[in-house]
């Protein structure tokens, strides 16, 4: 299990936008657990696979979730 901050910086970004991503359901699935939020590895690995395109006219066709 990986904090905020370690899948922040696996994912190369922000914790704040880790955060955005997480409030508007846009982000990784998570473990809430307590106040603490912790992020599996293999989520993330599954999360970054989604967004996989060949070329910038994929991304205008479908939206991302």
């Amino acid at each position: 299990m990986l904090t905020v901050l370690e899948a922040a910086d696996y994912l190369r970004l922000s914790t704040r936008t880790l955060e955005r991503l997480r409030c508007t359901g846009l982000g990784p699935k998570y473990v809430k657990a307590g106040r603490s939020v912790r992020y599996q590895q293999s989520a993330l690995d599954e999360w970054i696979a989604r967004r996989v395109v060949k070329s910038t006219s994929e991304v205008a066709g479908r939206a991302v979730r």
